[in-house]
């Protein structure tokens, strides 16, 4: 089954990040706080929105995606950005990404939503290859480019004193 996140999934979400950090061997920088995550998904108005995969048979929460609008100038339209997908291994193979996915899609769809874009790690050959399988288009010409920590604070030290 897949549903909205509720607040009660906060403990559990941010749990299924770190499990994701650690898959993606990079758990040190997972530092989210359930409150973080509260404010973010629940917030007014929310920074992100959320959907758990529950076994149908257990109930138990087995994966979740993590998503945010985007908005593209060349369309004019919004589009979606899978921050986080993720499944835990003892429940993969069995449908829950693909369902998360066809979720997100469908959602896409409903919305007028024109892109439907996320990023994959270039090592993590099992996801690219589902992806792939789902029709995909991996935009190899892309490079991701992110500011953090000291060099973020250096470039905003530069910004105009009547900057926004």
């Amino acid at each position: 089954m897949i549903r909205p996140a509720g607040v009660h999934d906060v403990p559990e979400i941010r749990a299924m990040v770190r499990e994701l950090a650690a898959y993606e061997r990079a758990e040190e920088q997972a530092r989210a706080t359930d409150e973080q995550l509260r404010r973010a998904l629940f917030g007014d108005p929310p920074a992100a929105h959320a959907l758990i995969a529950e076994d149908d048979a257990t109930g138990e929460t087995v994966g979740f995606a993590l998503w945010f609008p985007r908005f593209s100038t060349w369309t004019g339209t919004r589009g979606m950005h899978l921050e986080d997908l993720y499944v835990r291994p003892h429940a993969r193979a069995a449908g829950h990404g693909r369902a998360l996915l066809a979720s997100l899609a469908a959602r896409c769809r409903r919305d007028g939503y024109e892109r439907f874009e996320w990023w994959v790690l270039d090592w993590n050959e099992p996801a690219i290859g589902f992806y792939k399988s789902l029709g995909a288009e991996l935009l190899d010409e892309w490079t991701v480019c992110r500011l953090s920590g000291g060099p973020l604070a250096d470039l905003a030290a530069q910004a105009p004193s009547d900057a926004p």
